[in-house]
C-alpha cells in the first residue's frame, strides 16, 4: 500500500493492476516461457497477461482487470517452476526467466478439486463457462454426495464464528439458502456465492469506497453481510449495482433478471445490447441498454471506458425504468451521486 497524506488524515490507497499508472508505463521487459513458448512483455505484466497475450486461456472466477486481486478462487493457478506451491497466474508478475506450466497434471489436478468443491457446495448454473471447464476438467462434484438441504433463511447470518454444526455424512455440505428479496432492484442470492470478494472490493476500496458489505463468519460459514446483517434498505448500500457489474455467479443480480429467470422468460439469443449515453449529470457514463421483445431489463456500462470502468451510480444502473413507465421515475436514495 502507499499512503497519500490529505491533511491531518492519512488516506490509504492500493493501486490495481489496470490503474496502477508507475507499472503499466514501464518501458522494461521482461521474457518467460509458458508452456514452451518463449513471450516478451512489459514489466508488471501478471502471468494471466502474459498467457492470453499468446493465445493461452486461464480460466478464472474472482480476476477483473479493475479490481485489485485476492486471489480467492485459485482456480487460475499455474505451476512454476522451482515454486514450491502453485501459483495465482491472476496477480502473480511475470518475471525474468520464469518457466510456466499452464497444463501441467498438478494443475490440472488442483483445477479440478477446486470446481468439484465449488460445484457441490454452489449453486453455479448462472456461472458463465463453468459447465465447460467441469468438462474439461472431467470434475465430478456428485462424489461428495447429494447436496444438503438449503438452511432456512437467516441462518447463515446468525451463525457464530467458531461454533459449526457437526457435518452430516448424508450429504455435501452447501451455502444453499433462500434469495434475499428487500428491495425492488436488486436481489442477493447467496446460494451462487462462491465468496470471490470481487464484490466487496467493488463497494469498498476499489471503487465505491461505500463500505455496505464484507465478509462475515469463518470456515464454510463464511459469507457476504451487511453491518450487523441489516436489510439492504437499512445498510450504507448506496444501490450504484457495481457489486451486480462485478459479480461472476449471479448471486447479485438485478430484480428485472432475476423475476424473469425464476419466471423462465429469460432469454439471452432474443437480447440485444445498445451503448447510449446515461442522461443524468454531465459526467458522460456509457450505458449498455440490454433489451429483449422491446423492454430494458437492465443497464451495463463498458470496462474499457475510461470514465467509468464498468461503474455507475444508482440513476445510470436502475434510472431508466421512467422509459417504460413501469416503476415510476428514477430511484432515488441517499448517495444517489455515487458511483464513481
Amino acid at each position: 500500500m502507499t499512503a497519500v497524506v490529505t491533511g491531518p488524515l492519512v488516506q490509504l490507497q492500493r493501486p490495481t493492476i489496470a490503474t496502477d499508472q508507475k507499472r503499466r508505463g514501464s518501458t522494461r521487459t521482461v521474457t518467460l516461457t509458458i508452456d514452451g513458448q518463449s513471450v516478451t512483455v512489459r514489466e508488471g505484466t501478471t502471468v494471466l497477461e502474459a498467457c492470453r497475450a499468446i493465445g493461452i486461456e486461464i480460466p478464472t472466477l474472482c480476476f477483473l482487470e479493475t479490481l485489485h486481486p485476492v486471489n480467492a478462487c485459485r482456480i487460475c493457478v499455474v505451476e512454476m517452476e522451482g515454486a514450491r506451491v502453485l501459483v495465482p497466474s491472476c496477480s502473480r508478475a511475470a518475471e525474468e526467466g520464469m518457466v510456466i506450466q499452464t497444463k501441467s497434471d498438478r494443475v490440472k489436478h488442483s483445477r479440478k478439486l477446486v470446481l468439484e468443491m465449488l460445484a457441490s457446495s454452489v449453486d453455479l448454473s448462472t456461472t458463465p463457462k463453468v459447465g465447460e471447464w467441469i468438462e474439461e476438467y472431467d470434475a465430478k462434484p456428485e462424489r461428495f454426495g447429494p447436496p444438503a438441504p438449503p438452511a432456512p433463511s437467516g441462518t447463515r447470518d446468525a451463525s457464530i464464528p467458531g461454533h459449526h454444526a457437526p457435518p452430516d455424512p448424508r450429504y455435501a455440505a452447501t451455502v444453499a439458502e433462500p434469495a434475499k428479496v428487500d428491495n425492488d432492484l436488486y436481489v442477493r442470492d447467496y446460494a451462487k456465492c462462491i465468496l470471490c470478494y470481487k464484490c466487496v472490493e467493488a463497494c469498498g476500496p476499489d471503487h465505491q469506497n461505500t463500505f455496505a458489505i464484507s465478509v462475515a463468519g469463518r470456515g464454510f460459514d463464511a459469507h457476504i453481510s451487511t453491518e450487523f446483517a441489516v436489510p439492504l434498505p437499512d445498510s450504507a448500500c448506496v444501490y450504484c449495482g457495481n457489486c451486480i457489474a462485478v459479480c461472476p455467479t449471479g448471486a447479485l443480480m438485478a430484480k428485472t433478471e432475476f423475476d424473469m429467470r425464476s419466471a423462465g422468460t429469460w432469454d439471452e439469443s432474443r437480447q440485444t445490447a445498445t451503448d447510449t449515453i446515461c442522461p443524468y449529470c454531465g459526467v458522460g457514463c456509457t450505458l449498455s441498454l440490454h433489451v429483449q421483445d422491446g423492454q430494458i431489463l437492465k443497464a451495463t456500462s463498458p470496462l474499457e471506458n475510461s470514465i467509468t470502468q464498468g461503474n455507475l451510480c444508482i440513476k445510470g444502473r436502475f434510472g431508466w425504468r421512467f422509459v417504460q413507465n413501469t416503476a415510476g421515475s428514477a430511484p432515488t436514495t441517499r448517495g444517489s451521486d455515487g458511483g464513481h
